[in-house]
């Protein structure tokens, strides 16, 4: 990590508090990379996520700026969530969580190689 300059709050627990969870990162991931979607879609693609947890996850992703709500005026009612720009500035770090995932399996598999052969 980079040094904080004296007296600055490492920003690490509000941005824990903004992404993290059990939901949040994965309502994120499903709007960065697959773009909008409606309620429905989102908790078909969560398994396991009640209709009020992702109630609650959506709207605090809304209140922190990373998930836009748009309400079309139509009967019944259609509303779509999308990622903002500052949740799509997110992409790289889940492109390097993944890469790093990537990796340490590849490191994982080279070692139980070795110590198989061993």
């Amino acid at each position: 990590m980079t040094d904080q300059p004296e007296g600055v709050p490492c920003p690490a627990p509000v941005i824990f508090s903004m992404i993290g969870g059990k939901w949040k990162l994965s309502i994120l991931q499903i709007l960065i990379f697959l773009g909008t979607k409606r309620f429905g879609e989102l908790q078909r693609e969560l398994d396991g996520i009640t209709q009020t947890m992702l109630t609650k996850q959506l709207r605090a992703l809304e209140d922190d700026g990373l998930v836009e709500r748009k309400v079309f005026a139509e009967v019944p009612p259609r509303v779509e969530y999308s990622a903002t720009e500052d949740a799509l500035a997110l992409k790289t770090m889940f492109e390097t969580m993944h890469q790093w995932w990537v990796d340490r399996r590849e490191t994982k598999s080279v070692e139980k190689v070795v110590y198989l052969q061993q």
